[in-house]
């Protein structure tokens, strides 16, 4: 009888943990968010930090969807330089177990960086229609601030850090 009750117990447990596993928070604290729900957020931190008015909003959460995929298909993140991601390690003698980067991945990548350096020309272009002069020009300078941090982590060009 204490067998079945312990048996009991530890499915409705298990069952309890895997049913809450989407609202559990992640390493970092935050939640996992579905694809609407980081545009809608994304959107609200540029609205909040460059105090852009409702129609502004509604239009860059518009312009957010529209390039989603371009600029980051796997939604970490909008915005240039974010740097924080290490740079890939395709062996290079530091005991990596990774293969060798071939000419062939070397030219695929090259290929996606390229397409988004135009979709963030393009995204930029857009976002200038929305925003006022000034909140752009707050937005280009972060931009910047932002570029230049992940180069000071190591994100910059190809993951080479800069020597300071």
């Amino acid at each position: 009888m204490k067998k079945l009750i312990f048996s009991i117990i530890a499915v409705m447990s298990l069952t309890t943990a895997i049913a809450q596993d989407n609202d559990r928070p992640r390493r970092d604290g935050q939640r996992n968010f579905d694809r609407t729900e980081m545009l809608k957020r994304r959107t609200d931190d540029v609205v909040k930090k460059y105090n852009l008015n409702s129609e502004q909003a509604e239009k860059l959460l518009a312009l957010n969807t529209k390039f989603a995929d371009k600029l980051n298909p796997r939604m970490g993140g909008f915005g240039r330089g974010r740097g924080s991601r290490p740079a890939p390690n395709f062996g290079g003698g530091n005991g990596g177990n990774r293969p060798e980067m071939t000419e062939e991945m070397r030219q695929n990548m090259e290929k996606m960086r390229q397409e988004r350096q135009v979709a963030q020309k393009q995204y930029d272009a857009e976002l200038q229609t929305i925003m006022t002069p000034e909140q752009f020009k707050a937005y280009q300078e972060d931009a910047e601030k932002r570029m230049q941090e992940g180069r000071r982590r190591g994100g910059g060009p190809r993951g080479q850090r800069n020597q300071e």
